[in-house]
């Protein structure tokens, strides 16, 4: 039988054949593609012809077609759609590409290819751009462990087969623990309840075929149960499931895997000769070393420690008001603090919701883009990969840019979060290829027949994603291997967060945010009391990332701790964690650190790029239009469109001519203002 993941994509648009691929095609397709990929590399390493930039780095760029073509596919479908199939493939499959990766990253033969084009690079004649990804490479293979002798690079390898297999079972385990948990809701557990969150109850309880209301651990559900449900008990028991994930005993346990995975990353950054994993991870970031990331980190701490004790006062006393003795609690939190922004900016969720459709916001967020960089979309017709994703091609002047699809609501077969990936990237070389790019997120999902509606939180969600899902778009760049988000990680969030900032353009919301039912534009007062509360409980939202950033970096900055439970108490206690509040992401479920490398020792990233794109939005007020074309230009020109070409402080400079200080940040928040 032909296999459709082999075949090239000669469908619309080069999308993947969606209704022609079977679980069952994968593991064959990766072992072909991988054998094809293994085969090509040693064409390469082994090939008698001087080294050159053509046989060398732009041969490796392309030697992996196949694997990327598969793969595109599969861990796309692997985060938003898993089934039991692909989750014993996924398995399967994270110590081979390990081990795929350490054959590609540690071959001395093309190792010495690549050496031999760096120390020759100043008689090579090459564009920037190629000498951008020439450094890359060397560095990345330097990294790897390409210098090490036989029995690092052996260790090396084991070190990183191994590190697969547990990050892989930790985000399988914390999806497991998400997927399971359920609370059903009497009649009697809905009372206080808007009705947007019975209905979301409901339709989570009929997703699962039962004929009732159930809660679930689905952050756009347990949130909101949160804030509005009067009863204690039933906030406790919610709040305690959902900050317990991966920490309830059993098979789907993750302390002893994340114990491990710290162990093995401090011999992988010692066996490359650094003192601990955060030395080696930053060393390419934007901020360089973990003394930088600290002093960043605790000049936001201070004040919104001390904004947020301010806050827990004043939301005890309410606690007590209504007799309930005793301290706050962190189940207390969000229903006292909904209740306090209800008396001091008359803002009451139930009335703002209707105003937040999911269409309207997608809406909202092309229009932003069609004003910003001229984009324009229009509805696909295609079979995906699941019946709730959407696609949309996306053009400027008659052009094809790219696909966009758009996969929004909450699932147990989807990981929590919401993120945004490609199964194609955007590349000149070999012929000009545009991106498939895909925002997934975890709405709560409307009862049948009924409007999606967004929180205001949600909303921000969706942004964000399609800021990413921006980066990736205009992409415009010969090489893949420096396009799209292929940027330093503390630099890769700053397209994201400045798009959230359009959503609190008055003219946005006057646009965009229409009622539901009447499709009336959301009252002037009504938008002004939105926008005026944009920094309410901020206290609350800095320090819950603040200090789970800052739990990131102690677990990285010196030896591995035997117990990461323990350390992390330590490092709460240190900083004087506010006892109502705790960490966004506790270690057992803290996916951003242990599902991959990706934002290990990393997790502050969001922050350091909440510096720049604070003033990155100025760039736009100081022109005086929130959509001034020539800002616009030169945002899409020196950091949309320029990938990872040159270093992140360049691009950023080239953008706004300098580098911003941590006061656009502070003011954004809120947190200059005395408390």
């Amino acid at each position: 039988m032909t296999n459709p993941l082999l075949e090239p994509f000669t469908g619309d648009f080069a999308l993947p054949p969606f209704g022609r691929i079977e679980d069952t095609h994968f593991a064959p397709a990766f072992e072909l593609a991988l054998t094809e990929a293994r085969a090509n590399v040693a064409a390469i390493a082994a090939n008698p012809a001087p080294p050159s930039f053509a046989n060398t780095i732009e041969a490796l760029e392309l030697a992996e077609e196949a694997l990327n073509r598969v793969g595109g596919v599969f861990w796309n479908l692997a985060g938003a759609d898993s089934t039991p199939a692909r989750q014993t493939l996924e398995r399967e499959l994270a110590p081979k590409m390990a081990a795929f990766s350490s054959e590609v990253t540690m071959n001395a033969q093309l190792f010495a290819r690549i050496e031999t084009l760096w120390q020759a690079r100043a008689g090579l004649s090459l564009t920037p751009e190629q000498q951008r990804v020439l450094e890359l490479y060397r560095r990345m293979f330097v990294r790897a462990g390409a210098a090490l002798d036989d029995a690092g690079r052996r260790r090396m390898a084991e070190v990183k087969e191994r590190l697969a297999v547990l990050s892989t079972a930790f985000s399988q385990n914390v999806l497991a623990e998400e997927r399971d948990w359920v609370m059903p809701l009497s009649e009697a557990d809905l009372e206080g309840l808007p009705d947007f969150v019975v209905a979301a109850a409901r339709a989570a309880a009929q997703e699962r075929g039962r004929d009732t209301h159930v809660l679930t651990l689905s952050r756009s559900l347990v949130v909101p149960f949160l804030q509005f449900s009067p009863r204690r008990d039933l906030r406790e028991k919610a709040y305690e499931a959902w900050v317990a994930r991966g920490a309830n005993g059993g098979a789907t346990d993750n302390r002893a895997i994340a114990a491990e995975i710290l162990k093995l990353r401090e011999e992988r950054a010692r066996l490359l000769g650094y003192d601990s994993f955060a030395a080696y991870k930053l060393e390419p970031e934007m901020a360089k070393t973990p003394a930088n990331v600290r002093d960043l980190l605790m000049r936001v701490w201070e004040p919104a420690r001390e904004r947020a004790l301010a806050d827990a006062a004043i939301l005890t006393g309410m606690m007590h008001s209504d007799g309930i003795n005793g301290d706050l609690e962190p189940w207390d939190w969000r229903y006292y603090s909904e209740k306090r922004r209800h008396a001091e900016h008359d803002l009451d969720e139930g009335e703002l919701k209707p105003y937040f459709g999911l269409d309207a916001m997608i809406g909202a967020a092309f229009d932003t883009a069609h004003r910003l960089f001229g984009l324009e979309f229009r509805p696909v017709e295609a079979a995906l990969y699941h019946p709730d994703v959407r696609a949309w091609e996306v053009t400027r002047d008659g052009r094809h840019i790219a696909v966009f699809l758009g996969d929004y609501f909450a699932r147990p077969s989807k990981r929590s979060g919401a993120w945004c990936s490609t199964m194609r990237e955007q590349r000149k070389l070999g012929g000009e290829q545009r991106p498939i790019v895909v925002n997934v997120c975890n709405f709560a999902r409307p009862a049948e027949g009924e409007a999606a509606l967004l929180s205001w939180d949600d909303a921000r969600t969706l942004f964000h994603e399609f800021g990413h899902a921006l980066h990736q778009m205009l992409s415009d760049l010969t090489y893949a291997f420096i396009s799209g988000t292929s940027v330093a990680r503390d630099f890769v969030e700053l397209p994201s967060q400045l798009y959230e900032h359009w959503l609190e353009v008055p003219e946005v919301l006057d646009t965009h945010a229409r009622h539901s039912d009447t499709g009336a534009p959301m009252p002037a007062d009504l938008r002004d009391r939105l926008l005026a509360a944009s920094t309410y409980d901020q206290g609350f939202a800095t320090v819950e990332y603040v200090a789970s950033a800052l739990v990131d970096l102690a677990f990285h900055e010196g030896a591995a701790p035997a117990d990461p439970m323990a350390m992390q108490a330590a490092e709460l206690g240190r900083i004087g964690m506010p006892r109502a509040i705790r960490m966004r992401h506790a270690t057992p479920h803290f996916a951003h650190v242990f599902a991959g490398d990706g934002y290990s020792a990393g997790y502050y990233s969001y922050m350091w790029s909440e510096v720049m794109d604070a003033d990155a939005f100025d760039a736009f007020t100081e022109a005086g239009d929130p959509f001034d074309a020539e800002t616009a230009r030169r945002l899409e020109r020196h950091i949309l469109s320029a990938g990872g070409s040159e270093e992140a402080d360049r691009l950023y400079t080239a953008f706004r001519g300098r580098m911003p200080g941590v006061e656009p940040l502070l003011r954004g928040r809120g947190l200059l203002e005395p408390v």
